[in-house]
């Protein structure tokens, strides 16, 4: 089933950010001058700063900045900016975060070109290190093996994406028919999860989507939080801090309650009780993410 139209038609970029003006400049620099410009281009900030409010109306394509009085997180953010892109035409959205950017100004049309070659409804880049770009932002795993640097990737014609596979709010392309079917994101997420719960929909769906393994979006390296266990066959995920382990781990257990994810719950049990009990000896730390992936199993999405 392919929901890529023939002609490219209409492109919005949507920007979700708060109090980071100095790296959204640096991402909308790049988003707007892609060789196949964006025809609009839509920044919800949940700062609503007015620094951030002129940096967008200064972009060299037409705008549109929402700035929220209420901090509406990652999720809220991106189900704000697709649901105004989709109204003011969109057929195709392209969706970054303001910490991180494309490439090069060739990423948009190699996206557009793999979506059409390959009839997908959505269609990511591979997601790669700020700092350092053959390196991956987050581990990917083909087949068994985790795969750590962008050269470890293929990039033939042959083998040009990974099918059923994406990292959706690091500039990733996707068609407004493809919003129409699976939705935008749950506000009540906030942050963590939400690109997750998002991908779930898509891969049940039935509608085709994969990563493009020819073009890249930078991003801050983001391995850190994956820790491996199990000699390396098997990973799982410990942030740096109390607030993003909270969102982090109340999501999941929201997540991994839905269809398409229950069938992976004896392997999140075995994960977590490995690196807790066996790897940082910390039964304390297993009692809070049991505590925490109960809040999300019932649907308690308070915020702390």
């Amino acid at each position: 089933m392919s929901a890529a139209p023939t002609g490219a038609g209409t492109i919005v970029a949507v920007v979700v950010t708060m109090h980071r003006a100095e790296l959204l400049a640096q991402s909308l620099k790049v988003l707007t001058t892609q060789s196949r410009p964006i025809d609009h281009l839509v920044v919800v900030d949940n700062g609503n700063e007015e620094q951030v409010r002129e940096l967008v109306e200064a972009a060299p394509v037409p705008t549109t900045y929402l700035g929220s009085q209420h901090n509406l997180g990652g999720a809220g953010g991106f189900a704000l900016g697709m649901l105004h892109a989709l109204s003011l035409g969109a057929d195709w959205l392209w969706l970054a975060d303001d910490d991180g950017r494309p490439e090069g100004p060739e990423v948009l049309a190699t996206l557009l070109h793999c979506a059409q070659r390959h009839g997908l409804a959505a269609v990511s880049p591979v997601v790669c290190n700020i700092n350092d770009p053959d390196k991956l932002a987050f581990p990917l795993r083909r087949g068994v093996v985790w795969r750590r640097r962008r050269s470890e990737l293929s990039v033939t014609d042959a083998d040009e994406l990974i099918p059923g596979y994406a990292s959706l709010f690091n500039g990733a392309l996707f068609s407004a028919r493809c919003v129409d079917a699976v939705g935008v994101p749950d506000l009540r997420l906030f942050v963590r999860g939400d690109e997750v719960e998002i991908h779930r929909r898509l891969a049940r769906s039935g509608l085709p989507f994969g990563t493009c393994l020819s073009t890249a979006y930078l991003h801050p390296d983001g391995t850190d939080e994956f820790r491996p266990i199990l000699g390396g066959r098997m990973h799982t995920q410990y942030p740096d801090n109390d607030t993003k382990r909270f969102y982090t781990y109340r999501n999941r257990g929201y997540l991994m309650a839905q269809p398409g994810m229950r069938k992976l719950l004896p392997q999140e049990w075995l994960r977590f009780s490995w690196y807790f009990l066996v790897t940082r000896r910390d039964p304390k730390g297993l009692r809070e993410w049991f505590r925490l992936r109960s809040l999300g199993r019932k649907e308690r999405f308070s915020r702390p």
